[in-house]
């Protein structure tokens, strides 16, 4: 029995025995339980294979955020290196130590 078939008797023992606790969260799991199978339908991600994409996808990600961050931190590593760089020759041509620089 599949979820819409499970749902449909659950509500039609909530319509003729009345609604008791137990009943409505059944009918609320299933429920659930459906819209995310047809969810999951829509995004293409219901066959067997889906698991294996989906962890493909997530090591993706996580090696783009590892290059993004190690790109930013190379930038910021080169800029910092080429300000030590002017101060050095700045405190070189302030000693008169210029003629070594150029």
């Amino acid at each position: 029995m599949n979820n819409n078939e499970m749902l449909a008797r659950l509500m039609a023992q909530a319509e003729g025995d009345g609604a008791d606790l137990v009943t409505l969260r059944a009918i609320v799991e299933e429920a659930t339980d459906s819209g995310a199978v047809r969810v999951l339908d829509r995004l293409g991600l219901s066959d067997p294979g889906a698991e294996d994409d989906i962890d493909e996808l997530r090591e993706l990600l996580r090696a783009w955020r590892d290059a993004k961050a190690s790109a930013w931190k190379a930038a910021i590593r080169w800029i910092i290196r080429g300000v030590l760089a002017l101060l050095l020759v700045g405190i070189a041509m302030r000693l008169g130590l210029g003629h070594l620089v150029l």
